[in-house]
């Protein structure tokens, strides 16, 4: 499976795009584009795969992706409803000058940054989620300003995490992260089988101390904690659909229950039925 690349356009009458819940969540989409793009996802719990940085959210996530890093959409595997913005923009959508004015020094910074992936929390995350929520009901004008405001904001936060240690654009790393996309798909098809090591690096035409080293410099996982990882994930998915313990276990693979509680608390930091009970309660 090859990464595919996304072509965009602006929105009518608007220098940027604006996309509101294209519920993608059945549809496997890794993917890159040469466009800046902030995401904002609110009532999920999903996969965050950005570049070679892999880990969940939970409820909520607002991340800034910079040009041609792969990632997969962030509402794939997700069975609970939820609602997305996703704001796109080409570089020089502003003017080709515009952003070398020294009032937005601090925003030149932050595009910079984006070119390895940011993710953003607390107050940050909760703030800038309710502007671009917001934005769908403003003029074409009055959309950019809470634009120009959301990204002020995000530049001027510390509370950020950077995702991958390089810059996308190398070959090499185009390379690894088409691996990466055939290893993401073989997962996604086989979980309930137990994926074999051995039969995804014979795909890769790999050995499979080849694979592993690969799989652990993109994942900073071994191949069984990413499928285990990627199995507690679902599970997330399905208690929130109200499923029982005994149900969700067997439906994502375990055939024990005392494994999968005890693994579900080592990956999340709560058994299922904690976890189960506190988002039931919100």
């Amino acid at each position: 499976m090859r990464i595919k690349r996304e072509d965009i356009k602006p929105s009518l009458g608007s220098s940027f795009k604006l996309l509101l819940t294209p519920r993608l969540n059945d549809y496997f989409f890794w993917h890159f584009h040469p466009e800046y793009e902030i995401v904002y996802v609110e009532g999920a719990h999903g996969t965050r795969h950005v570049g070679d940085h892999i880990s969940s959210y939970e409820n909520s996530d607002l991340v800034f992706i910079g040009p041609n890093i792969p990632h997969l959409n962030f509402d794939y595997g997700v069975r609970t409803d939820c609602e997305q913005v996703i704001i796109q923009m080409k570089e020089n959508f502003l003017g080709k000058d515009f952003m070398d004015i020294p009032e937005l020094d601090s925003i030149k910074l932050l595009f910079k940054k984006s070119e390895r992936g940011l993710s953003f929390t607390g107050n940050t995350k909760e703030l800038v989620g309710e502007k671009l929520k917001q934005m769908q009901y403003l003029s074409h004008f009055e959309q950019l300003m809470m634009l120009l405001q959301v990204f002020q904001i995000m530049a001027h936060s510390d509370e950020v995490e950077v995702l991958n240690s390089r810059p996308a654009g190398k070959k090499t790393l185009e390379k690894e992260q088409e691996r990466m996309g055939r290893v993401y798909q073989y997962i996604e098809s086989n979980y309930l089988q137990d994926p074999n090591v051995q039969t995804i690096a014979s795909e890769l035409h790999l050995s499979v101390a080849a694979f592993c080293r690969f799989f652990k410099k993109n994942t900073s996982m071994t191949f069984t904690d990413f499928v285990n990882q990627y199995k507690i994930n679902q599970a997330k998915n399905y208690l929130l659909q109200d499923k029982t313990i005994s149900e969700t276990c067997f439906a994502v693979g375990f055939d024990s229950l005392s494994y999968f509680n005890k693994l579900f608390r080592k990956t999340v930091g709560e058994n299922p039925s904690q976890f189960k009970k506190r988002f039931h309660a919100a």
